[in-house]
């Protein structure tokens, strides 16, 4: 049973990582991954020598630190408030309601943001017209599209974790709440000293694996709702990288910022791992 996944982590994940030596080398394509002239460190020196390089970065870093943020809080907090309801029948239409965007692809969603979102004819827009505010181009003005990327990312993922949350809410011993109650606690007291101490460990351990994508904005959302318009807000790593890469062909240089980003998600997970082990005593293993 193992079997299909063990190769296909072999498969995609160990065997690509012979690419990497592309990052050392004068690649063309035509000369075969061997027979390459080696350059050292100059494909490094050319992206660090790049000059929009610094802002690319800082939009990677604002928009993943953004959606980690929102990522947790979010679905926490409406995973906290669903419990609360009563109503099964509500809780679980809302529950599939809300989880409904995660199973679209951002091919599909980036289609319906592009509809809803025109300063024309876009639902939005329209809303905002009634109290008299100017259309507002969500994905075409720099200071609106980082944050666009940001709300329309909760808006597809945060039903998954709020399923998560509310699994790990269902795990815990509900005597705790009958002898809380017993000594006088209301609803907030127990979701402060009963629901959210039993939901630290799931916490810790989606805080931990999304630290590791810190460097990970999200190339398929940016990817199908940017423009060059917005490239001063929007522009993220991964997007640079299939410009050069695919577009340009400097393979070289695309496979070095590559790897610099998996270096840098490396030791940032391992670190937040470590925090998590001392901190709040969390173990994988």
């Amino acid at each position: 049973m193992l079997l299909p996944g063990v190769a296909f982590v072999l498969l995609f994940a160990y065997v690509p990582m012979g690419g990497v030596s592309i990052a050392f080398q004068n690649f063309l394509p035509l000369r075969g991954l061997f027979n390459q002239d080696w350059n050292g460190l100059e494909n490094f020196r050319y992206i660090f020598s790049m000059p929009n390089i610094w802002q690319v970065v800082w939009n990677t870093l604002f928009i993943a630190v953004m959606k980690i943020i929102a990522g947790l809080v979010v679905p926490i907090t409406f995973a906290l408030l669903l419990n609360e309801v009563k109503n099964v029948v509500f809780k679980r239409t809302t529950q599939t309601i809300i989880y409904f965007p995660y199973f679209l692809s951002w091919i599909i969603l980036g289609g319906i943001l592009i509809d809803i979102l025109s300063p024309s004819s876009g639902i939005v827009n329209q809303f905002l017209g009634l109290f008299g505010v100017s259309p507002i181009y969500f994905l075409g003005e720099n200071s609106w599209f980082p944050f666009t990327m940001v709300a329309s990312d909760v808006w597809k993922t945060f039903g998954f974790s709020t399923i998560i949350y509310l699994a790990a809410i269902t795990s815990i011993d509900p005597s705790l709440y009958e002898a809380a109650a017993v000594d006088g606690a209301g609803r907030w007291k127990q979701t402060w000293h009963i629901t959210l101490p039993g939901m630290q460990m799931i916490i810790v351990l989606l805080m931990v694996l999304s630290l590791g994508n810190v460097l990970d904005a999200g190339f398929d959302q940016i990817f199908n709702l940017y423009s060059p318009q917005v490239y001063a807000s929007g522009d993220i790593i991964d997007t640079m990288v299939y410009r050069m890469g695919l577009q340009q062909a400097q393979f070289g240089p695309s496979t070095a910022v590559g790897l610099l980003k998996s270096l840098v998600s490396f030791i940032l997970i391992s670190t937040s791992y470590l925090i998590a082990y001392r901190v709040f005593n969390y173990r994988l293993f």
